[in-house]
């Protein structure tokens, strides 16, 4: 019987030997594929800008393991030891990564910094792994260099798979973001360094094995009480985000919803809706901006009306005040966001139980998947009350091709109404999205309102045949904010707000996003 001594120092075949060596190596590509995608994740949620949150953390990646790589040559004489102390602080520095970023932005806002250190780190330590790696497969058995590489990364890609599956479908519906990765971190530490320190441990010497196991305990305890305290930690954080008390917070698979809860200036309470951090609604003005929104849409035909987006329920209360309107169909991403909007007592109380009522169908769905796919319904008025095209996700909600998808089911003389943002604060982005919707076919009618929690807000009235004067119907309800002349005079742009030359943004060149990207920055 051949047993490799040299290889592993214990009674061991080289077959078995490399096996266990080639599942540490699996379960390392995993945990580090999971250190990659949490921290793009992280920096989408918080920051947005999907394309640019990517493509820093991959290249600065890539990079860090080139640099790995090269630092490992003269580690690889003392393969066994250096392996383990490399494992142990990635498993220490990934698994905390989540929890550290999050401490960044919360109270030092210092995020992107702190995210390309981060990364650089876990980049250098996983570029080192694959030549020690090498280095001890070797050890336990010669063979040809090319074949071995093969073995190797052949290992570490159905790792990296495996990893890449497991971080959406397991992990973030299961823990959550930052208890996601310090389970991770832990299981790299134990399959990192044991495997090593078992297969290795007559090569070592004895102090040498006392220190690694012992710097592995050390790094299961901070991982461990990280994870134990991770709850309040982020119960903490995110409260410093915002000003007021927060009374509900969740992360769905789609967004993070916060609503916090405070005095109002007239003494009733002010609540506020957050979704990834930007503010939605405040209940002490939001009827100016529902208002503003549902009203001037609703002035013709109304039986049946199509809102997208608005899972607060808050424009389905103005819509509802129509005695005429037959049907309502609400199509929102998040189901999250419905039931919130369904059962959440004080949010229910502001949009008056607007999704019990019978004449409404709520739809979670994708609203351009759904539109793509509709049944040939035509609505009278569509409601377009989505979040600002903040990622490439919510861009492509205000390109040409979406605005062509409602068209299609719209009636001929129906009306249509987009939130476009802010005329003050952001011009090119609202211009783009009303150039965008004439690029469409339709005639547009812009029009701006004064919300004060939001500041100066901006609407986009549309029509298939021609822009839809703007007006209310004969038989409004009472409103608290909003009168013919108010409406007319809200069409009416400022000298320095006025139309601006601007493209419109399409699917393969969402011209929103990099126009609200540089405004809001500036401002």
């Amino acid at each position: 019987m051949s047993v490799s001594q040299d290889a592993a120092g214990a009674a061991l075949r080289p077959g078995p030997a490399r096996f266990l060596l080639l599942l540490a190596v699996f379960i390392c590509a995993a945990c580090g594929l999971v250190y990659e995608l949490a921290l793009v994740a992280l920096g989408s949620y918080l920051v947005g800008n999907t394309v640019l949150q990517t493509s820093i953390v991959l290249s600065v990646m890539v990079f860090a393991m080139g640099i790995g790589s090269l630092a490992a040559k003269p580690l690889q004489r003392r393969a066994a030891g250096a392996f383990a102390l490399v494992e142990g602080a990635l498993a220490l520095i990934g698994g905390l990564s989540v929890l550290m970023l999050y401490a960044a932005f919360a109270w030092l806002n210092i995020y992107t910094v702190a995210m390309v250190a981060v990364a650089f780190c876990v980049g250098v330590l996983i570029g080192a792994e694959i030549p020690l790696l090498m280095t001890l497969l070797q050890r336990i058995r010669r063979q040809d260099a090319g074949r071995a590489v093969a073995d190797m990364f052949a290992v570490d890609y159905i790792g990296a798979l495996i990893g890449g599956l497991s971080f959406p479908l397991l992990l973030l519906p299961l823990l959550g973001q930052i208890k996601g990765a310090l389970v991770v971190g832990a299981v790299n530490a134990v399959a990192g360094m044991v495997v090593v320190l078992w297969l290795f441990r007559h090569r070592m010497r004895r102090v040498v094995r006392a220190g690694l196991w012992a710097g592995m305990a050390g790094v299961l305890a901070v991982l461990g009480a990280a994870f134990v305290f991770a709850d309040s930690f982020e119960v903490t954080a995110r409260q410093q985000l915002y000003r007021d008390p927060i009374v509900h917070a969740e992360r769905t698979p789609y967004q993070d919803i916060v609503i916090t809860r405070a005095p109002g200036l007239a003494g009733g309470p002010d609540l506020r809706l957050f979704l990834d951090g930007d503010l939605q609604f405040s209940s002490v003005d939001e009827y100016r901006y529902h208002e503003a929104l549902v009203h001037p849409a609703l002035a013709g035909d109304r039986s049946s009306v199509l809102v997208l987006g608005g899972g607060d329920a808050l424009a389905l209360r103005e819509v509802l005040r129509y005695e005429d309107v037959e049907r309502v169909v609400l199509v929102d991403l998040d189901p999250a966001m419905t039931r919130l909007g369904r059962s959440y007592g004080p949010l229910v109380e502001l949009n008056g139980g607007a999704l019990e009522d019978p004449r409404v169908t709520v739809v979670n769905e994708d609203a351009f998947r759904w539109l793509r796919e509709a049944p040939p319904e035509k609505f009278d008025a569509v409601l377009v009350d989505l979040p600002d095209p903040k990622s490439t996700a919510t861009a492509k909600l205000y390109s040409v091709e979406f605005y062509t998808l409602i068209s299609r089911a719209m009636a001929p003389d129906g009306r249509l109404v987009v939130q476009a943002g802010s005329p003050f604060f952001a011009p090119r982005t609202y211009w783009s999205i009303e150039t965008s919707l004439r690029e469409a076919g339709f005639g547009t009618t812009p029009y701006q309102v004064d919300v004060p929690t939001f500041g100066n807000w901006g609407f986009v009235l549309a029509g298939r045949q021609a822009a839809p004067p703007a007006r209310l119907a004969g038989q409004v309800p009472e409103l608290r904010f909003l009168d013919q002349e108010v409406l007319s005079a809200a069409t009416v742009f400022p000298l320095d707000r006025r139309a601006e030359e601007v493209q419109a943004s399409t699917l393969m060149r969402p011209r929103v996003l990099e126009y609200r990207r540089q405004e809001w920055r500036i401002n």
